[in-house]
């Protein structure tokens, strides 16, 4: 008995909205990593039908197990190209790759080469870290200094930003901020001499 094909979903392009449902585009597909119930699901037509327009056009059949193979093939490029984009684009060490998906330090190099991708000595990296952190520090900075001359005391600022008292006038001083007199805490001094 065929199985019953479902619709596609909404808005997809599936490569027969036009109704033609030729030999060559299901050899496409199908040649692409379709399964063949895929191919049924899409075009509306049965099992059979599918079956005999791919023979039509001369498409080499798979096995389930060829299919799965060429699938696990082609998320491994996926996985393999996502990890060099994070490992060149956002600096990310092998052992962020690892946590990333490739499992092993060693398995997140041989993706990454796979992908085309060249691994870094542990000083690029730290070099490539230290330039985000820098650029990140001065921009933490202009924003305190903005935030101090709009009349925000240092303490205020400091717990905003989950920073110390001290990181904050450091960061501050960074910013080439001018700082406004300390206020002094507990009783007021008296003026004029002691009788």
């Amino acid at each position: 008995m065929n199985p019953q094909p479902q619709p596609p979903p909404a808005g997809t392009e599936t490569g027969f909205e036009n109704g033609a449902v030729t030999a060559q585009v299901l050899r496409q597909r199908y040649e692409s990593g379709a399964t063949i119930a895929e191919l049924v699901a899409v075009s509306g037509l049965s099992y059979g039908t599918v079956v005999n327009r791919l023979h039509e056009a001369g498409t080499e059949m798979r096995t389930s197990w060829q299919t799965r193979r060429m699938r696990d093939e082609q998320a491994r490029r996926n996985l393999a190209a996502h990890l060099r984009r994070l490992y060149e684009q956002h600096g990310a060490t092998l052992g962020e790759l690892a946590a990333a998906g490739a499992g092993t330090r060693r398995a997140a190099r041989r993706l990454l080469i796979e992908a085309g991708g060249t691994p870094r000595t542990t000083q690029q990296t730290l070099r490539i870290r230290s330039a985000a952190n820098a650029t990140a520090r001065k921009k933490l900075a202009a924003s305190l200094r903005a935030r101090y001359e709009g009349g925000a005391s240092v303490p205020e600022l400091a717990k905003e930003c989950s920073h110390s008292v001290a990181t904050v006038y450091r960061l501050l001083r960074e910013a080439n901020t001018r700082m406004r007199p300390q206020h002094r805490h507990g009783p007021a001094r008296r003026s004029g001499k002691r009788s």
